[in-house]
């Protein structure tokens, strides 16, 4: 008797383990994020849960060495804000409004100016909610998001 319990313990617990991230993925969304600095492009992925807290990395497309990374807490009508920490040591606040579900865009505050981005959105869809410099756009160009001139 004490062996089955045993075995019937072990299913249980192989079987919950195997559940558990597979539930957790319902659970959650990766999108695209797309961030301005100056005349830099970050690109990334934020990854938002049922619960409203998520995660975000992202790296410049001038120097892809140069990452950030930060966690974000949000709901469907108050918006979101987070902490941004950045492989050169910077660190910002930022806050965005949620378009959708899956969408919206934001300004992180760093000591020496502001980060406009934008998440869920193609780099086409997403040049109205960015500061963009002057007379540029953004593009694909195949491999990454550049900014080009109009």
């Amino acid at each position: 008797m004490c062996k089955m319990r045993t075995t019937i313990l072990a299913i249980l617990i192989g079987l919950t383990g195997s559940v558990t991230p597979a539930a957790a993925g319902l659970f959650s969304a990766t999108g695209a994020v797309i961030a301005i600095v100056a005349e830099d492009v970050f690109v990334g992925e934020a990854e938002g849960h049922l619960n409203g807290a998520g995660t975000l990395a992202i790296r410049s497309q001038k120097n892809p060495a140069h990452t950030c990374v930060g966690e974000f807490t949000s709901s469907a009508d108050k918006g979101g804000s987070g902490q941004l920490r950045c492989s050169d040591g910077t660190t910002a606040a930022f806050q965005f409004q949620r378009l959708g579900v899956y969408s919206g865009y934001g300004i992180a505050k760093f000591r020496r100016g502001e980060m406009s981005f934008a998440y869920g959105f193609t780099p086409d869809d997403a040049g109205p909610y960015l500061n963009l410099p002057m007379g540029k756009k953004l593009k694909h160009d195949g491999v990454s998001v550049v900014l080009v001139d109009r």
